[in-house]
Parts: structure tokens; sequence; C-alpha cells
């Protein structure tokens, strides 16, 4: 097996791995995978994972009205989630445009 390519050096599979979990939408529990991400002594100080962690719960909190006010059909834009954890799992940072400036202004990143 060969490895993928990692954007930067400093991420480490581990933190790759949490990345990605952290997107995972597959279960009701899913913004626990992302806030177990935030506290672990492992992950909690590392740049990478806390952008992914805190840009999943943004954007999952954001979904929860916009999937009621369109009566379920807005549940549909969670299904993105699958494609941010596997660029999370490549090592690639991504940006959503309202979601990334409202965290990066309030400093959770």
């Amino acid at each position: 097996m060969s490895e993928t390519p990692v954007s930067n050096p400093e991420i480490s599979d581990n933190d790759r791995t949490w990345a990605a979990l952290s997107w995972i939408p597959a279960t009701p529990l899913s913004p626990l995978l992302a806030i177990l991400a935030l506290v672990m002594e492992d992950t909690k100080d590392r740049p990478f994972v806390r952008q992914h962690a805190m840009l999943s719960l943004a954007a999952g909190a954001l979904l929860i009205p916009v999937t009621c006010v369109t009566l379920g059909l807005g549940g549909l834009l969670y299904l993105v989630f699958f494609y941010y954890a596997y660029q999370a799992y490549q090592g690639e940072a991504m940006t959503i445009p309202v979601v990334s400036d409202f965290i990066a202004e309030r400093g959770w990143v």
C-alpha cells in the first residue's frame, strides 16, 4: 500500500484520522466525535484537528435549522460531509465560505 501525500508534513496520521472522524454524519452521535477530538489530550492542541472539528460542529449546527425549514430536504446536504471527511483524511485544509469566516472571527481556530 502506498502512503497518500499529505500537504503539510506536520500533520500526522492520527490528526488526519480524527479530522475525518469529526465530519462523519453517519450516526446521531456524530457531534460527539468532533467534541471528543477537541477535548482529547492527543488532539486538542493540534491545529488541523481543531479546524476540522470546529468546522464540522459549526456546519452541523447551521444545517439543523435548514433541515427543519426545508422539511428534511436540507438533510441531503449532510452527504457533503462525507466529501469533507475524505478531504480531511487526505490532509487537505478546507474552507466553507460563511462558516469558516464565522469561526475565525470568534477565534475558535
